[in-house]
């Protein structure tokens, strides 16, 4: 290789490594704005609520937070080696579209889950309604930390569709199974809850082998057939 190439080789290495950088330190500077949180609401009913409501901030911002600050490492170490490759060319992209999600999900500006559990619409619980509440949100792109209908990840959107009925729930799957009644799957109804073994995943139980849920990225909430066997049903509202 002659010593042009050479240098436009290493010219373009250092242009997408600093992409990557960038595009990762954008993702942490949107989350880092003030209106991206979750603001504890005036009419909160205690200091109890109010306390819980600014752990959820706390909560769904770090886990927001967190594969921008593993990209930004990546992309570091990418970039103190030198030695750029097609996987590195993907990760930037990766990067960008992260960045893009995030952007999206700071700018969402309808109700939060601390709106719904200070006035929940649907304060008489059933789950025909949990079901019909969930059903709403087909279509919904899957994001890793999404809670609002900007992008929802598996617990996320659990916990935004139990809020809207005055139940508070954690942003994760362990947290969820920890407080979930669990019953019988012949006891099990549409709107209970799939916890699955190794805490990888949480969704709706459908019936019929069915469940409901925000699969993964680049996929959007469906009803999809049940793929696993180890699985158990928790109830809330009871």
């Amino acid at each position: 290789m002659d010593h042009s190439s050479t240098t436009r080789t290493t010219w373009r290495r250092t242009a997408l490594n600093l992409g990557a950088m960038t595009a990762a330190t954008a993702i942490i500077a949107t989350l880092a704005l003030p209106g991206t949180g979750i603001a504890p609401p005036a009419n909160a009913e205690s200091n109890a609520s109010a306390e819980a409501i600014a752990q959820l901030q706390a909560t769904e911002t770090q886990q927001i937070e967190q594969p921008a600050l593993s990209a930004l490492a990546a992309a570091s170490v990418d970039a103190s080696r030198g030695d750029f490759t097609a996987t590195s060319a993907a990760e930037v992209r990766r990067v960008q579209l992260a960045a893009a999600a995030a952007a999206r999900a700071a700018a969402w500006s309808g109700p939060r889950v601390s709106d719904f559990l200070a006035n929940p619409p649907y304060p008489n619980f059933s789950l025909d309604q949990v079901v019909q509440v969930a059903l709403q949100y087909q279509g919904v792109p899957y994001l890793f930390g999404g809670s609002t209908p900007a992008g929802f990840d598996c617990s996320g959107y659990v916990q935004y569709v139990y809020a809207q009925f005055g139940i508070g729930l954690p942003h994760s799957v362990r947290g969820q199974a920890a407080i979930g009644t669990p019953i019988a799957r012949e006891d099990a109804q549409p709107g209970d809850v799939i916890i699955f073994n190794n805490m990888s995943h949480s969704g709706f139980y459908m019936g019929g082998g069915q469940i409901l849920d925000a699969p993964v990225p680049g996929q959007s909430i469906r009803v999809r057939p049940l793929w696993t066997d180890a699985y158990y049903i928790v109830r809330f509202g009871i």
